[in-house]
């Protein structure tokens, strides 16, 4: 059998606060996204999401680059970069032309896409997406092309997701310090949306909690849009914090007993379990003065954090008007979504129907960077495989906004030397 061919190739980086994690893909002339090589290392300044020190932060990246570069075999300038923090913000802004009943033509779409795009505040934030949703003939909405129909007026709602202005040049100078061209910074949830939630899901709308290290985006999809986020500053490293502080331990002890025996659940056989408490992170083994701790004690400690980080989840899907019949469903994924009896713990408290996303869609993707931790990571894989109208061309990551609203002539010649050479 004849192998597939690589056409184009996809490079992604996600730097989170407790790894950078990189993979390589291809994709096949018939489509097919294949996984290349794959690369993590230990995240170092970065810290609740955003970047604190770029030395430190342009190593991890370099390295966890690196290793997935010998793994596939090339190099790579050009990657994909995703985004989880930095003051994100969602919003909607509709816009219309009079047509006069004329037969709508690709001209009057640009036209109308234009006129969106001028319509836009950004209140002094920078846009990493400005994409149009369906469109409306008449006021009526639903239509996912309008060209060769006709009305009397047409309108669409621009979808437009804000970052503050310098966590997202920090990134691109992360990024560039370590010889990396950026194709473009997604937000999180965007590409996350993209690698764990089903088309059909996006359609009839869907929450998405992506539980973090540090940082926990809550974000809706309806209308097979994202249409709303909210971000918390807490997540999965503060479970283990409030373990350190409580038992008297170093944070690699407290990490491994999370990993291994803490659970949002608790048990009556939980007061019968001793747990050992394990070697620190320089290998030394547990001291006569470490505590003794019950199984009981640990998930104590796990379920009060849990119960805050998920009572500020309830708030912010009320927040973004999450209820009613249709909103009953909600996919849970980031590294936190690992911890045991998570998704069972949240289904509870909020009462509503809770899965855990896991990454779809690559072919060949080793079983260590195939679970929740991962999902913003091939997610970026995947948007940046499709092919998605956005009018956010003219917006520079390293100044303030060019004018115009395609990119200038001195951009398209540096872009096809870039890719011709």
């Amino acid at each position: 059998m004849k192998a597939a061919r690589v056409e184009k190739l996809i490079s992604a980086i996600d730097i989170g606060s407790s790894k950078v994690s990189a993979l390589i893909a291809g994709q096949t002339d018939s489509g097919e996204l294949l996984v290349l090589g794959t690369g993590q290392r230990e995240s170092r300044g970065v810290t609740r999401g955003c970047i604190a020190d770029i030395e430190q932060a342009e190593l991890s990246v370099r390295h966890a680059v690196e290793q997935a570069e010998r793994i596939a075999g090339i190099n790579i300038d050009r990657v994909w970069v995703g985004m989880s923090s930095g003051g994100l913000d969602s919003l909607l802004a509709p816009v219309e032309i009079e047509l006069g009943g004329d037969r709508i033509t690709q001209d009057d779409v640009d036209q109308l896409l234009q006129a969106g795009r001028a319509n836009i505040h950004t209140g002094g934030k920078m846009p990493l997406h400005i994409q149009p949703t369906l469109y409306s003939l008449d006021g009526v909405g639903g239509v996912a092309n309008p060209v060769g129909l006709h009305a009397d007026r047409l309108g669409v709602d621009i979808h437009v997701v804000l970052a503050d202005q310098s966590p997202v040049r920090n990134i691109d100078m992360t990024a560039r310090a370590a010889h990396l061209d950026v194709e473009s910074v997604v937000v999180a949830p965007v590409a996350t949306g993209l690698a764990c939630l089903t088309s059909e899901e996006r359609e009839l709308g869907v929450a998405l909690v992506e539980f973090g290290a540090a940082v926990t985006n809550v974000s809706v999809f309806i209308g097979g849009m994202l249409v709303g986020l909210e971000t918390i500053q807490k997540g999965a490293s503060d479970i283990t914090d409030d373990i350190a502080s409580t038992f008297g331990i170093r944070r690699a002890q407290a990490e491994r007993l999370k990993c291994f025996h803490g659970s949002a659940l608790t048990s009556p056989r939980d007061h019968q379990e001793i747990l050992e408490v394990g070697p620190d992170e320089n290998g030394n083994e547990a001291g006569a003065h470490t505590p003794r701790i019950t199984k009981a004690q640990l998930n104590a400690v796990v379920c009060q954090r849990v119960d805050g980080i998920v009572t500020e989840i309830g708030q912010a899907l009320k927040i973004l008007g999450f209820s009613g019949p249709s909103s009953h469903q909600i996919v849970l994924t980031g590294g936190g979504a690992e911890l045991k009896g998570i998704a069972e713990h949240m289904q509870g408290a909020l009462g509503r129907t809770v899965r855990i996303g896991r990454p779809s869609g690559l072919s060949g993707i080793p079983d260590a960077h195939s679970g929740p931790a991962f999902s913003t990571l091939v997610g970026l894989i995947h948007y940046a495989a499709s092919e998605r109208i956005d009018l956010k061309s003219g917006y520079d990551l390293r100044g303030d906004q060019m004018s115009g609203a395609m990119p200038s002539l001195i951009e398209r010649i540096k872009r096809a030397i870039r890719e011709n050479f």
